[in-house]
């Protein structure tokens, strides 16, 4: 592997030596970037090894370089490492397969691109919808990822903090949303005996008919509830109406792709006493339990509390389709469900939902 084994980049030793262990007689192959990231390179990582394993099937396992701080301490954190993972991706191979296909790579350098460009971090149990199928060029049912803590690397401490190494997973579009509905470290490991060391097969089909995983996800959500507590839209306003000797009414604007969300997660949340909350780009609204139905605001956000009897009424109302939908147990409450629209990447639109 080409980079400086000496005191000036302890991060990385400390990623190496992690790895030691595991593949103690291979040496990785290193996909390094030709102007670095700290020299200003186009690429977020400033690289990623990737080891070929057989067991239990064969596959690719990856391993990102630039998440973490791999060189000198720079952030004020002592703690944690940079933002305190890599990221780690099991890819099923055929068994004479001679180099990792490049999608993947470019596919990891992404996925560290929105963790530099947004600030969010990935955690353990996130998921994250691709907008597409994970590999453009394949033909494969996965367009969701989940991630986890590689269930072959713990977490280590480095000479500059602690950090993790998260598996990125693929899923179906079904089993995200029941990942979604229920939680998706629960699913996955309903999914691991389909699934081995949470390999991503291209080619596998949705694990939700597996032996005892529909009976797990329905004993699950009825014990558990969801852990999903909010949705993003880029359809997301709402207003408040004057009415002449009525309560003002509350008008609550949302894009149809999010219907089918709000009406599976509202009931597997509020009853919990969780709240749910559903974030636009300026605005937001926050659905929670209580003894009588109430709406107040709070700068951009608006509170609406909600009796359990409309809760179920609205999980029941509300359509992925076009139109004014009035809550006749609350009756200064309306939805107004709007078209969403479904662009390619040249902005065509390519299908529209409601």
């Amino acid at each position: 592997m080409e980079h400086d084994v000496d005191d000036g980049s302890p991060g990385w030793n400390a990623i190496d030596a992690a790895m030691q262990p595991l593949y103690p007689d291979q040496e990785p192959l290193h996909y390094g970037n030709v102007i670095s990231a700290r020299l200003g390179g186009p690429n977020p990582l400033d690289g990623t090894s990737v080891w070929k394993r057989l067991a239990p099937v064969p596959h690719w396992h990856f391993l990102t370089y630039g998440l973490s701080e791999l060189y000198a301490k720079e952030s004020e954190d002592a703690d944690i490492s940079g933002y305190g993972f890599e990221l780690t991706f099991r890819l099923r191979c055929e068994p004479d397969a001679e180099e990792p296909p490049a999608w993947a790579l470019n596919f990891l350098q992404n996925l560290a691109r929105y963790v530099f460009q947004s600030g969010n971090v990935f955690r353990d149990g996130d998921w994250m919808a691709i907008n597409g199928p994970i590999a453009s060029e394949e033909d494969t049912l996965l367009c969701y990822i989940a991630l986890t803590a590689d269930p072959e690397l713990p977490a280590i401490d480095t000479p500059n903090g602690r950090m993790e190494f998260l598996q990125v997973i693929g899923l179906t579009d079904d089993e995200a949303y029941a990942g979604r509905q229920w939680k998706v470290l629960k699913l996955l490991e309903a999914l691991k005996p389909g699934m081995p060391l949470w390999i991503t097969d291209l080619a596998r089909p949705s694990l939700l008919q597996l032996d005892g995983v529909p009976e797990r996800l329905a004993q699950g959500l009825r014990e558990d509830g969801s852990a999903t507590g909010s949705i993003f839209t880029d359809q997301l306003t709402w207003r408040q109406e004057k009415r002449l000797l009525r309560a003002d009414q509350v008008i609550i604007e949302i894009g149809a792709r999010q219907v089918s969300e709000l009406t599976a997660l509202l009931p597997l949340r509020l009853p919990f006493d969780r709240s749910f909350r559903v974030l636009g780009p300026n605005m937001s609204v926050r659905f929670t339990l209580g003894q009588k139905n109430a709406a107040s605001v709070e700068d951009n956000e608006l509170h609406v509390e909600l009796e359990a009897a409309t809760v179920t009424e609205i999980a029941a109302l509300l359509q992925a389709r076009r139109g004014s939908y009035d809550v006749q147990s609350y009756k200064g409450l309306r939805f107004d469900v709007l078209p969403t629209m479904i662009k390619d990447r040249n902005g065509e639109v390519t299908q529209t939902i409601g």
